[in-house]
């Protein structure tokens, strides 16, 4: 009997939280490789070694299963908070970073995902929330910390300039479906962001 016919039992028992992070690993892996016309219940079970009831005790439809996914995807994600002494140095690293790992998600949200738009009328913005959760952002954290050390200014910090360094990375990502190049990204920092959020230095006018 094979797994595919959703009556095998695995030979590993796994069960509880263990069962359902393999499932949903194994529906991410399977999400990023082979798009949503390929996402299946029986695929997903026969990737997770297990059968289609199980899943089904879990996740009513395919598209709840989708979402659950691109929330553990999401979840998996490097959120730690680089220190590299400065507001520059931090905002390269997290956004090289960024780029690397969100290539991944995006080449899927961008690539893969057009038949699940059409079948349930949502959204990349949908997805992308689902991906992020309600988690603080690290680079609130990034920009924070600069604010305590006297290297930005929190007046001069709206959330729509916090995330434009992101936002324009992501957008280069879409554009090309590859990480973003270093210079690039230093770009972004030093022309665009790092002026945006520095304290303004005051002159006084000589008599």
């Amino acid at each position: 009997m094979s797994l595919n016919d959703g009556d095998s039992i695995p030979a590993t028992r796994r069960r509880g939280a263990d069962l359902e992070e393999a499932i949903l690993k194994a529906a991410w892996e399977l999400l990023v490789a082979d798009g949503y016309p390929n996402f299946t219940f029986e695929s997903v079970a026969a990737r997770a070694q297990t059968s289609r009831p199980v899943l089904y005790r879990r996740w009513k439809t395919k598209d709840d299963l989708l979402l659950a996914a691109v929330r553990y995807g999401g979840g998996a994600m490097d959120r730690t908070v680089p220190d590299t002494g400065s507001l520059r140095g931090d905002v390269i690293a997290l956004l090289t970073r960024f780029s690397g790992a969100r290539a991944e998600f995006i080449a899927v949200l961008v690539g893969q995902l057009g038949a699940f738009y059409s079948a349930t009328g949502s959204s990349p913005a949908a997805v992308r929330k689902a991906f992020i959760g309600d988690r603080p952002t690290v680079m609130q954290a990034v920009i924070e910390r600069a604010i305590a050390r006297g290297e930005a200014d929190a007046g001069r910090i709206s959330p729509r300039i916090a995330e434009l360094p992101a936002d324009l990375v992501r957008q280069r990502i879409m554009m090309t479906l590859k990480p973003v190049p270093k210079s690039e990204i230093e770009g972004i920092v030093d022309e665009i962001f790092l002026p945006l959020v520095r304290p303004e230095r005051s002159t006084t006018l000589k008599p």
